[in-house]
């Protein structure tokens, strides 16, 4: 079995994406409903970009799972939808997260 280059790898999936993304880890919070109860669990950024983010969270969850998103910088939350779920890794899942509002101003950062 063939090895992949990191390098290539993190261009053809920065070309394929619909927006500029800007490489900075933040912490952040997520939450979700289950059973009732709102659960949360910390995890932190590898990108953002003015729709959403490319996060690491210890917690799955199935693609098209509503969340709130906290940014741990500044206490804003938004509404996000998981739309896409990588590996998992020793550090937690890779989710795709959608700002269902657009970042705005969540991240601090100006796009």
């Amino acid at each position: 079995m063939g090895t992949v280059n990191e390098a290539s790898y993190v261009a053809s999936i920065r070309d394929m994406r619909a927006e500029p993304r800007l490489y900075l880890r933040m912490n952040l919070w997520v939450e979700w409903r289950e059973h009732g109860e709102t659960l949360s669990a910390q995890g932190y950024t590898v990108d953002i970009s003015a729709k959403g983010c490319l996060a690491i969270v210890p917690q799955g969850f199935a693609v098209g799972q509503k969340l709130v998103v906290q940014n741990e910088l500044n206490g804003k939350t938004a509404a996000a939808t998981l739309i896409w779920r990588g590996h998992e890794g020793p550090k937690g899942w890779e989710l795709g997260l959608e700002l269902e509002e657009g970042a705005g101003d969540f991240w601090g950062v100006g796009f």
